[in-house]
């Protein structure tokens, strides 16, 4: 089975990948020149775990391939995935210029019967948008071209994307037609061995269930996060309270970690989306309007600490951060806490050193010189007041205190995720602020 997708971004890259794998002939197509070299000099322009030996194992395989050309590989695939970038506009709905744009090209380069998949992130109508723009361009051309258009929303998570698509929880798809259920079915069935549910239904369904999925997931983060406010002022403990509420059934014990806020290219965007397609429909989501606005408010719960520690007198201070990306495994800094943080530091006449394991140069790109940047952890926090921590990478877990205490200024350290025990950090020395937590003075 041949396919293409178009779009060489997280989602785009990935999918075609592991189609690849599962033994299909996938091309990958994009207009950037630079990104296509680079994938077909064998450099993998994203971070994400195990995907560079994939693309190169099914590269050698002549199973993947790169190029700039939709033309050249239409006539030979039984389905067209759309992953392109979905931006939010200003007033929060997703920028759908490019989807149309690759449905436009589609229908001008058609010639037999394909079903084109949306794969991208869309509001509720795209599907019926990308199908008229592809049938605009076929009346063009005066040719009738019968095809089908799907919805087939991802559920990747960043830093664990090629096994939620490999062994996917679910497979979510939006049809019209027994023919396009048929060609689905036939593209999936490899990844439905194990028994994992393909979810046949309605598209304007499958396209809210993506929104309606990563919105539930952010409001349970979100309401983790009030919670652990409230405990910071009634002196209860987030982690009894989580563990207390998690191990119902009912609520579950993932997304119950408290934290300074959601980040990344899908939550943020995806409930303002959300948000504003219920306004479009004079059906405000209040709940979700206060999931956003506690996430906002989230990021700066550090900043409120550090500053009442200080008793708001930060000028000149020195900080070191640990984490930058939005979480582990991933170089992704889109709506990270971490640059909201340095933001507020930084206005305040701060001097900041940062360190990640793998988006160092990502947070070049950002902030420039504005801040410093660390080799390692530790020379991270060389002469400085006090240590943030951001982000939760597994090698943060278990620092060396004894080389910390030498090295940092202050013995001071404000952890917005949680990951320091209380109790050790007492016996260590530090004074430690963490979230919905008891503080420890020293």
């Amino acid at each position: 089975m041949r396919i293409t997708i178009v779009g060489t971004g997280y989602v785009g890259l990935v999918t075609g990948t592991c189609f690849a794998e599962s033994g299909m002939i996938v091309t990958c197509v994009d207009v950037d020149n630079k990104k296509i070299e680079k994938l077909n000099s064998g450099e993998v322009p994203i971070f994400e775990p195990g995907l560079e030996q994939l693309i190169e194992r099914n590269v050698k395989k002549e199973r993947l391939f790169f190029t700039t050309s939709l033309k050249d590989c239409i006539d030979d695939s039984e389905a067209i995935f759309i992953a392109v970038g979905t931006p939010p506009d200003e007033d929060g709905s997703a920028d759908l210029k490019y989807v149309l744009s690759v449905a436009g090209e589609i229908g001008r380069y058609l010639n037999h019967y394909t079903v084109v998949v949306t794969k991208s992130t869309v509001p509720i109508g795209t599907a019926k948008k990308v199908k008229a723009a592809v049938q605009i361009e076929l009346e063009k051309r005066k040719v009738n071209v019968v095809f089908d258009i799907a919805s087939n929303p991802e559920f990747l998570k960043e830093g664990n994307a090629i096994e939620d698509f490999l062994k996917p929880d679910r497979i979510v798809l939006g049809i019209e037609s027994e023919e396009a259920e048929k060609t689905m079915q036939k593209l999936y069935k490899p990844f439905l061995l194990n028994g994992h549910p393909l979810l046949f239904m309605d598209i304007p369904s499958a396209e809210l269930t993506k929104y309606a999925a990563n919105a539930m997931l952010a409001t349970k983060i979100s309401f983790m996060n009030e919670i652990a406010n409230l405990c910071d002022v009634v002196g209860a403990d987030v982690n009894m309270v989580r563990k207390g509420i998690g191990s119902d059934p009912r609520i579950g014990n993932k997304f119950l970690y408290p934290g300074v806020g959601y980040g990344g290219s899908c939550f943020p965007k995806d409930v303002k989306a959300l948000i504003k397609t219920a306004k479009d429909f004079q059906k405000p989501l209040e709940i979700l309007t206060a999931v956003e606005n506690v996430n906002m408010r989230q990021k700066e719960v550090l900043i409120k600490k550090i500053k009442s520690h200080f008793k708001n007198d930060i000028k000149g201070k020195s900080f070191g951060i640990w984490g930058l990306s939005f979480k582990p495994q991933t170089d992704d800094m889109r709506d990270a806490p971490s640059l909201v943080i340095i933001d507020h530091l930084l206005s305040e006449g701060c001097n900041v050193s940062v360190y990640d394991p793998v988006a160092i140069e990502e947070c070049k790109r950002r902030l420039g010189s504005k801040v410093k940047y660390a080799k390692d952890q530790y020379e991270a926090i060389i002469d400085v007041d006090a240590l943030i921590l951001v982000t939760e990478w597994s090698e943060f877990r278990i620092p060396n205190f004894n080389v910390m205490e030498k090295l940092m200024k202050n013995k001071l350290v404000f952890d917005g995720r949680n990951i320091f025990d209380p109790v050790e950090m007492g016996e260590f020395g530090f004074t430690y602020y963490s979230i919905g937590r008891k503080t420890v003075n020293v």
